[in-house]
């Protein structure tokens, strides 16, 4: 097993960097967030890797964090979801978003990424949403996915806001990050305001 490659960067084309090691380049597919860490050619670069062994292939999978590479692993991980649609998820979204994307229960948001369609987004988050928000919460300190998880499945007031603002046009991810730091003894109406105010101050900035 190739745990990682560490050299120079001799190629990069849209889903794959090579990465030339004691001589030997190896071609690792990768993602559009992947590509965009990694410097220019003839850089030095350091990738983790996973590898896939099927009856007609051999593949090599590189990415620029082991958060990333975890992603990759939790989504291979999925009935009828294979690396291509694990790249196409992570080109879409960076690690982060991915979390608290499945962790707020944002099918609809997978579903932007190229080839996955409904039924495979919502399989995805109902295979994963538990697994992130729970046992493998502590792989991905400092996502929020745990108060992101919480805050999405709250009932009362927080639910009702964020019910109310998916109703406006937002997105569960979008919303729910922003609704899991206020405080959950305020009304869903003072909820929805001052959600709309950090909004707000987010588009000025």
């Amino acid at each position: 097993m190739i745990y990682s490659v560490h050299g120079k960067l001799i190629a990069k084309e849209l889903t794959m960097a090579v990465v030339e090691c004691g001589g030997v380049g190896y071609a690792c597919r990768t993602t559009l967030y992947t590509l965009g860490q990694l410097g220019s050619i003839g850089d030095t670069v350091f990738l983790y890797t996973a590898m896939s062994v099927r009856e007609d292939a051999v593949e090599l999978f590189g990415f620029s964090t082991q958060q990333e590479l975890q992603c990759f692993q939790l989504l291979t991980s999925v009935s009828g979801v294979g690396p291509k649609a694990a790249l196409s998820i992570l080109s879409d979204l960076s690690p982060d978003q991915f979390l608290l994307t499945v962790a707020s229960g944002d099918s609809k948001a997978l579903t932007r990424a190229k080839g996955i369609g409904a039924k495979s987004a919502q399989r995805i988050v109902m295979e994963l949403k538990d697994k992130i928000a729970g046992g493998a919460a502590g792989l991905f300190a400092g996502s929020g996915v745990e108060e992101v998880a919480a805050a999405s499945q709250s009932a009362g007031s927080v639910g009702e806001a964020i019910e109310a603002l998916v109703t406006l046009g937002y997105t569960q991810s979008e919303v729910a990050p922003i609704v899991a730091k206020l405080d959950p003894s305020l009304s869903a109406s003072e909820l929805i305001r001052l959600t709309l105010q950090e909004f707000g101050k987010q588009r000025n900035f």
